[in-house]
């Protein structure tokens, strides 16, 4: 099994084990997220709880390189160059479930949220490391002049290794 998303708070100083322990009580008897719960009962911060699921999430996902991919162009139109920048995200081919999109697990919870407002089709996404993110974004969407600010910007803090 996976990383626990509770798990993943307590490691990182937002929950306490008895905290964990009593969201999952009151998970088991109302069917809401943990991250909602652990929200709503003990404040934790939603960035805190986004970047616990980035992790979980990046886990599972299957890992690329967007050097090594061949990105069908026409799904480069998917989202304009500023968007790819600003949000980390490369759409890199269409497969059975929708659109796939690269981006690393630091800019996943951004990325996704994006994603949700603005792709009107079915996504999914696979991960890459933040560096290899950065170079497919220079390939993919050249931007002269870009410094490295605008796809490192909106991280709170360090993600665990």
């Amino acid at each position: 099994m996976g990383l626990r998303l509770g798990d993943l708070l307590v490691e990182r100083g937002e929950l306490t084990r008895e905290q964990c322990e009593a969201i999952f009580e009151q998970q088991r008897d109302s069917n809401k997220p943990f991250g909602v719960l652990a929200e709503e009962l003990y404040d934790v911060d939603p960035c805190a709880v986004e970047e616990a699921w980035a992790i979980q999430y990046a886990e599972i996902a299957p890992r690329v390189d967007p050097s090594k991919v061949d990105v069908e162009p026409e799904v480069l139109d998917t989202i304009e160059r500023r968007q790819a920048w600003q949000f980390g995200l490369i759409p890199v081919g269409i497969d059975d479930y929708g659109v796939v999109f690269v981006t690393s697990m630091e800019c996943l919870a951004r990325a996704l949220r994006f994603a949700g407002w603005r792709v009107l089709s079915p996504f999914s996404f696979v991960i890459c490391e933040h560096n290899t993110l950065r170079i497919g974004l220079e390939t993919h969407y050249p931007m002269p002049g870009m410094s490295k600010d605008p796809l490192d910007s909106g991280f709170s803090r360090p993600f665990a290794a």
